[in-house]
């Protein structure tokens, strides 16, 4: 396979005259087949499913290749029992090789969903349901999803949006670009705080456009609903306040080598306040120069 061209590096990254190795797993259903091909369109040298105790030999081989600077590879629950030493095979070798372990999620509903239309049995599907195997497999993979970084949830993604988020978040852009992807979500509280988020804010101290019988009906990306939430005092000064915290934190998130980010905003059916907050936050951060992405996971939704 030829050597990969150089890439600008990144604050956070691996320099791109050096081996870089990613570890994908997550559960079962999560689209870690679609991630590998995605990281393989990037130019990494892919391999499925490598035996667990193949892998320090794995990483030792492309550290001395001279043809190879990037590397993907997926671990998941078919492993079996020896899925329990990749905490500590993933400590030692990122002491010898640059080393991410990305982490893939759905929740279950989602993934449910998934196996039925593929018509594939759970790997851990033993004449119990699926629902009870993909619990059984969540909590397997608690001390993995531990040490992970990134960890993507892709319950909202299609197929070419879990590509595209995979390019953005492993591909060459420019540097001001491309340190971190930073996803924004709006949500209500009524159901759920999403499992995957890095920080939290709740804005249920901020007026309610629901109690207005106009404003009932639409969302906080109504120019009309977006008015009437700025207009109170407090929310323009959140909106300041919360924009200058994430801007002062997002290079110390880089420096720390973090390639994704799950900033939540909260109010209470997730309609208004949190949309609106979350689209005014996600302007301000893509001005900033950073790749964002905006999801509003309860819109649709009763209130």
């Amino acid at each position: 396979m030829p050597a990969t061209p150089p890439r600008p590096r990144r604050p956070g990254s691996i320099p791109a005259d050096k081996t870089e190795l990613v570890i994908i797993t997550g559960v079962s259903g999560s689209g870690k087949g679609t991630v590998l091909k995605a990281l393989e369109d990037l130019g990494y040298y892919s391999v499925d499913n490598l035996p667990i105790e193949l892998i320090p030999k794995f990483a030792e081989l492309i550290k001395n290749a001279t043809n190879i600077r990037r590397a993907a590879l997926v671990v998941d629950i078919r492993e079996g029992a020896a899925l329990e030493k990749l905490p500590a095979l993933f400590k030692r070798i990122r002491r010898q090789v640059p080393t991410k372990l990305l982490f893939l999620e759905a929740d279950d509903s989602t993934l449910i969903r998934r196996f039925s239309e593929t018509r594939r049995p759970h790997p851990l599907g033993t004449g119990q349901s699926v629902a009870a195997s993909i619990r059984r497999e969540r909590e397997r993979l608690k001390p993995i999803r531990a040490l992970a970084d990134p960890i993507i949830t892709t319950s909202k993604f299609n197929v070419h949006e879990l590509r595209e988020t995979i390019h953005s978040t492993f591909g060459g852009l420019r540097p001001a670009q491309s340190g971190i992807l930073v996803q924004i979500n709006s949500f209500g509280y009524r159901h759920g705080v999403p499992a995957d988020s890095d920080l939290v804010f709740d804005v249920r101290f901020l007026p309610n456009p629901n109690y207005i019988p106009a404003f009932k009906k639409l969302t906080g990306k109504n120019p009309s609903v977006a008015r009437y939430i700025r207009s109170f005092p407090q929310t323009q000064e959140f909106i300041e306040r919360i924009s200058d915290l994430l801007i002062y934190l997002l290079p110390h998130y880089i420096e720390e080598g973090k390639s994704y980010l799950t900033i939540s905003f909260g109010c209470t059916g997730g309609h208004h306040r949190s949309v609106m907050i979350a689209h005014e936050l996600r302007k301000r951060l893509s001005q900033a120069g950073y790749r964002v992405k905006e999801t509003h996971r309860d819109v649709t939704k009763k209130i």
